[in-house]
């Protein structure tokens, strides 16, 4: 057996610099996430059934987009390395194209401004995909140590909370209140949220290298044997699969908490995102310490179910009690926000051990092909109950006080009772995961192992070249 190489230790400031684009890309994704549907389907007063035809296609080009990318991304050998090359190249665009999103031209029709929206999106998406794909996929390849693992997945957790902070209370600052439709102050700030997150991924780029034996030694794989391994892994199924409904779960709450404060408990958004995410920073501090005494999966499960329970009662209850319930159900929620990455680096360990090779980019490009839409079907489910519910709309713009009771009744589901049945099953599908006890124990010692040799390999290959030279 090969002597097992010393894995690679970060310092605090090595684990804020990795976090850097995790805060970058948490600033646009969640104000993203929580404003376009609300900006489209109220401020631009856009037809349900113009959104639901747009998550429908933005849907179809995440089908083919994800694995795609994924697969480019591991077939590269580039000298700089794999991964990293891509989240520079695209940083720039990923901003330029969230500002374009918000930046619909005056006079525009329904037609016009379903057209704008569909065609920002799709570019926002794509450059978003490549960038955190690929980030995602570099997690696993820079260090094998598990404790590692989690503390750099901890520190991105924290700036990603951080970054959804300003997500979250953004719009409830910048969107205009009842009566008044002045936008220019949302479109400054977009603007400024552009600019400052790509700037936030481009420092990540230009602090960490990737490792050369995982770019120089493996043979990539081809398409066919690619997805061949991808889908014959069992403990990634069941991952993904769990994954989706924490994905589904994520969307349906983000983008309904603005009508639940404004329809429902008339406050202020500010008040229910804080309590989200006291909830997720408590839970981001101790996830780690959860996972290590009960595993990762397991403590996953665990999180899941305290935060489904709460997310159910919301549906039941008034007033104060649901803030209390959004602080436990944060908490609880934090479970895949910290742990799902780690659950992925191991299911990439397992593959190479099969396969020869690391290929996490193919793991997480399938992973956003079957999660993604779960996106899209929040973007279809809000609209399409919220206008057979009668939720009223204005065509200026304006929140229109007050709605029907089966209006309130379904934003109340949308924000909690869906999501967290949703969750609760997610929880339940974890059962079947694999890779736990003594023989997630024996994968990682394979792991040390085979990248011992790996890293001959490599030396004995510039040796070879600089002998030619």
């Amino acid at each position: 057996m090969a002597e097992s190489k010393i894995m690679r230790k970060f310092s605090r400031k090595e684990k804020l610099f990795w976090a850097s684009a995790s805060f970058g890309g948490a600033i646009i994704s969640n104000l993203y996430g929580a404003t376009l549907q609300i900006f489209y389907h109220v401020y631009m007063n856009l037809g349900a059934s113009w959104i639901a035809l747009s998550a429908l296609l933005y849907a179809i080009w995440n089908a083919v987009n994800d694995p795609l990318f994924g697969f480019w991304s591991d077939r590269t050998r580039s000298k700089k390395g794999r991964r990293i090359p891509f989240m520079r190249f695209c940083a720039p665009f990923l901003g330029l194209s969230f500002i374009l999103v918000w930046l619909v031209p005056i006079g525009f029709d329904q037609i016009g401004i379903f057209i704008w929206m569909l065609i920002t999106m799709l570019l926002y998406d794509t450059f978003y995909t490549i960038i955190f794909l690929v980030y995602s996929a570099l997690l696993p390849e820079i260090t094998e140590d598990e404790n590692e693992r989690g503390s750099l997945q901890t520190y991105a957790s924290l700036l990603s909370l951080v970054g959804m902070i300003l997500g979250f209370f953004l719009p409830g600052l910048l969107l205009p209140p009842e009566g008044q439709v002045d936008l220019f102050p949302f479109y400054i700030a977009m603007i400024v949220v552009g600019i400052i997150g790509a700037i936030l991924i481009l420092i990540t780029t230009y602090k960490f290298t990737e490792r050369p034996e995982f770019t120089q030694v493996d043979i990539p794989l081809g398409l066919k044997d690619s997805l061949k391994y991808t889908f014959r892994s069992k403990s990634f199924l069941i991952l993904v699969f769990a994954n989706f409904m924490s994905i589904f779960m994520q969307q349906l709450l983000l983008s309904h908490v603005l009508y639940l404060a404004n329809y429902v408990m008339q406050v202020s958004s500010i008040y229910l995102f804080a309590c989200i995410i006291l909830g997720l920073i408590i839970g981001a501090f101790v996830a780690n310490i959860i996972a290590g005494k009960l595993g990762v999966v397991k403590a996953n499960q665990l999180l899941l179910v305290i935060g489904a329970i709460p997310l159910m009662l919301i549906f039941f209850v008034d007033g104060v009690i649901i803030y209390i319930l959004q602080i436990v159900a944060g908490f609880g929620l934090s479970g895949p926000l910290v742990l799902t990455n780690i659950l992925f680096a191991q299911v990439c360990d397992e593959d190479e051990i099969r396969s020869g090779v690391r290929r996490e980019a193919a793991f997480f490009g399938v992973n956003a092909l079957i999660t993604k839409p779960a996106q899209s079907l929040s973007f279809i489910i809000g609209p399409t109950l919220l206008t057979i519910s009668g939720f009223l709309t204005s065509a200026t713009g304006e929140i229109i006080l007050p709605q029907p009771i089966s209006a309130l009744l379904t934003i109340k589901a949308l924000v909690g009772l869906i999501p967290g049945i949703v969750v609760l099953i997610g929880a339940i599908i974890l059962i079947w995961y694999p890779l736990k006890g003594d023989y997630l124990k024996e994968i990682k010692q394979k792991i040390l192992d085979i990248h011992v040799e790996k890293e001959l390999k490599l030396k004995q290959l510039q040796l070879k070249n600089s002998f030619k030279e």
